[in-house]
């Protein structure tokens, strides 16, 4: 891929990002009405998350809301909603207009312009001023579109990088560590995966896969992944393609069909909502998205050694600065709380580290060089850290490396950025035609991203329906769109 690298501007942000504040000041006891009853003169804001509902996780936020309501006048209604479900319940949600405050924003920019979320620029003047300090400048400025900002980024990595985790024991006693090491392709896979089935053939997932499985391609995805509106990053960049009329994506589709006929993928993969925990050793690989410190992570989380390979440079696209987005509801009654909460997450250290570690002495301990030692009780609470905010906070794991700042400014710099970086598809006059094609994509991609189907009929089927709901004339209005975005950028 041959685009331009990101500025050594943008880079010195990310470093100068890291730099913590604790203790906000502001301590409002004011209540008002809103989205849940108000105790003692605090506040209580309903906040969804991504991840898997934690064993520890009311004994935790016991300990948030003591803290977040001495300081802000806030408690929280955390509930998480597991991987494989998270999107799906948010869009029922936020469409029915059932009050909540905060959430992880799942499908970013479509929702946004759905208005789902509210508009934060003023709040983010007066009631986040500390976290937009402390925020790399560029990470809001990619969050905004048309002008408007509908969510704080999560100040971590800039660039997204997919590649192959793998278990290195596995790969050991497989003879295959050397060709994992060097293993960017699905391709790259199939021999590997034939060797590892014969030495383990009891092992329930060669591959990890589930219905949420969608391996990298080289495209950016417009829309997001569920919508089949894409620029190839290899090629012609300046035009929008249907990627399920694409050669190198029927070339996926046909190898993941072997996958799963060789039995490298479990026959139930196109309607498994399992988030596949890595402490559970029953697969040998599985599609991650790489940040600095994940395999040090992957590997203290599974209690054993975890490989990584990736599968691309690290690419900055729209979705690698709004991925990991938190949004206040446009139905929230309690817009200026909850941005409080928001400033005080990303910037209160304190506050950081107990939502995402747990409590200092149940779920870790500190060491005198100011790591942390998870606790036999660390398991009964893990939490998503790159979905929480900014990551400059949280606490070094003993087992994490020491330099990982550094990592962080290194994977930066080679970073390149997607043709597309800072372009939002106004999707107001196509909104049906989209909320149609998506339902119908959703319908085929499981079975044809975990091989469960033929691939012919599947995708000739597939194709057929986006036809029919109007794919064409959606396509035309996004291309309009992008020309004259492109016109504009030279």
């Amino acid at each position: 891929m041959k685009f331009k690298k990101l500025s050594s501007l943008f880079l010195a942000m990310t470093i100068t990002s890291s730099a913590i504040f604790t203790g906000c000041s502001s301590t409002n006891q004011d209540s008002t009405a809103g989205s849940s009853n108000d105790t003692k003169g605090t506040t209580e804001l309903i906040w969804y998350m991504i991840g898997t509902p934690q064993p520890d996780q009311d004994k935790v936020m016991e300990e948030v809301n003591k803290y977040t309501a001495e300081k802000i006048g806030v408690t929280l209604d955390l509930r998480m909603v597991d991987w494989g479900d998270y999107g799906q319940k948010m869009q029922v949600i936020t469409s029915s207009g059932e009050p909540f405050d905060i959430c992880f924003a799942s499908d970013y920019a479509l929702n946004a312009q759905k208005g789902a979320y509210l508009e934060l620029s003023d709040l983010l003047e007066s009631k986040g001023k500390e976290l937009k300090e402390t925020i790399n400048p560029l990470f809001l400025e990619g969050a905004t579109i048309n002008g408007n900002l509908y969510g704080i980024p999560a100040n971590k990595e800039v660039g997204q990088q997919l590649g192959w985790a793998y278990n290195k024991k596995m790969a050991e006693e497989a003879g295959v560590l050397e060709a994992m090491e060097n293993a960017k392709t699905l391709e790259d896979l199939e021999p590997i995966l034939e060797k590892v089935k014969a030495k383990f053939p009891n092992l329930k997932m060669p591959m990890a896969a589930g219905s949420g499985f969608f391996p990298y391609m080289p495209y950016d995805y417009l829309l997001g992944e569920n919508l089949p509106f894409g620029i190839a990053l290899d090629g012609d960049t300046t035009k929008i393609v249907n990627i399920y009329e694409q050669e190198n994506v029927k070339n996926t589709l046909d190898t993941l069909r072997r996958f799963y006929q060789k039995g490298y993928i479990h026959s139930q993969a196109a309607t498994d909502t399992d988030p596949h925990e890595m402490s559970v050793e029953n697969w040998f690989v599985r599609k991650e998205q790489y940040a600095p410190g994940a395999v040090e992570m992957w590997s203290s989380n599974a209690k054993y050694d975890v490989g990584y390979t990736p599968s691309h440079d690290p690419l900055t696209i729209n979705n690698s600065v709004t991925g990991s987005v938190m949004s206040i509801s446009a139905a929230s009654k309690n817009p200026e709380k909850a941005m409080e909460f928001l400033n005080l997450l990303n910037t209160d250290e304190y506050l950081r580290n107990l939502i995402d570690r747990g409590i200092e002495g149940v779920h870790y301990t500190t060491n005198e060089d100011k790591t942390i030692t998870k606790t036999k009780d660390a398991d009964k609470y893990s939490m998503p850290s790159w979905a929480l905010g900014n990551v400059f906070l949280t606490k070094n794991y003993d087992t994490d490396a020491k330099d990982r700042i550094e990592q962080y400014e290194e994977f930066n710099s080679q970073a390149v950025a997607s043709p597309t970086l800072g372009f939002y598809a106004d999707t107001s006059k196509i909104s049906t035609e989209i909320a149609t094609i998506s339902n119908i994509v959703q319908e085929f991609k499981a079975p044809l991203f975990t091989g469960s189907v033929d691939t012919d009929k599947y995708l000739e089927q597939l194709n057929d329906k986006l036809k029919a709901a109007g794919i064409d004339e959606v396509m035309k209005e996004l291309q309009s769109q992008y020309d004259k975005w492109m016109a504009e950028q030279k």
